[in-house]
């Protein structure tokens, strides 16, 4: 939970790990009885990403090119997943960039951990009214940003690897029946590899700029089906060192078959470094 409050916070796993160390050292600190253990932790976690907020949106004003968070990744078939998936997707954390950080704090602890009102208000010292005055404004601004086509998993899967198919044998003409006629793009680099530096959109080119990025990559590369975020998405790696890491968006097409509305990649190779290259499943790009 402290984690899962950390990361959807701030976006990052390396900061959510740190806040996870300050918010056991200060829950090792106490002596006294502690009515609601999840309650504390929940507090401090949720004021320390309060306070480290100023300090990451700084860093993100100067960021070079489209930012995306640090992605989670997991094998296709993992039991476990990501808990509350649609509370994580990069999608969404992308849309929380957007609210105020008090905003941000109450749709965590109420969307995702269905924490009450009172407690919201007890954690972050305000009152129940505004809380609910708060989360209130901030599930419309989520609403109106981040509408979702909630398809069944499965076919979300099946829509990906014939994308993966589509990407790997080099076939233009299958890529673009697959990709909305509106469909975009956005590749985060961080000015560290390449990477566009603004969303590309529209299908053409975004299947053109696709197979672009994948020749470039070279006969080295592999693409592994992986769960990123707790949805189907893929892993690129080259000579077995993690690439980039992609996941989608879908709209329902004419025939009822899903459309590929969106695709994040994330290739900054600083938010790569917590991942391990899946053992099996790969495809040669």
């Amino acid at each position: 939970m402290v984690f899962g409050i950390a990361y959807r916070m701030l976006g990052s796993v390396a900061d959510a790990e740190d806040l996870v160390q300050d918010t056991w050292l200060r829950w090792s600190r106490v002596t006294g009885e502690v009515a609601s253990p999840g309650g504390f932790l929940a507090r401090t976690v949720t004021n320390l990403a309060l306070n480290r907020l100023d300090s990451a949106v700084v860093r993100r004003e100067s960021y070079v090119g489209p930012w995306l968070p640090e992605p989670l990744v997991a094998e296709p078939d993992a039991t476990d997943g990501v808990e509350r998936a649609e509370t994580v997707s990069l999608a969404l954390l992308v849309v929380l960039e957007s609210l105020s950080p008090l905003e941000r704090a109450v749709f965590v602890l109420k969307e995702a951990f269905g924490f009450s009102y009172q407690e919201i208000g007890e954690a972050l010292d305000r009152t129940e009214t505004a809380c609910r005055q708060v989360g209130s404004r901030a599930r419309a601004h989520v609403r109106a940003r981040r509408p979702r086509y909630d398809a069944p998993p499965e076919l979300r899967r099946r829509a990906t690897d014939r994308f993966l198919a589509a990407c790997v044998g080099g076939d233009l003409n299958r890529m673009l029946e697959l990709l909305a006629p509106d469909v975009t793009t956005w590749s985060d680099g961080g000015g560290v590899i390449r990477a566009a530096l603004r969303p590309v959109t529209g299908a053409e080119n975004v299947a053109r700029f696709t197979l672009g990025v994948l020749r470039q990559l070279g006969e080295d590369a592999a693409v592994h089906p992986v769960l990123v975020n707790g949805e189907p998405g893929l892993l690129v790696t080259v000579d077995g060192a993690v690439d980039s890491v992609s996941v989608f968006d879908f709209v329902a097409g004419t025939d009822g078959t899903l459309l590929i509305s969106a695709i994040r990649a994330v290739r900054n190779p600083q938010k790569l470094t917590h991942l391990a290259v899946p053992g099996t499943g790969a495809e040669r790009a």
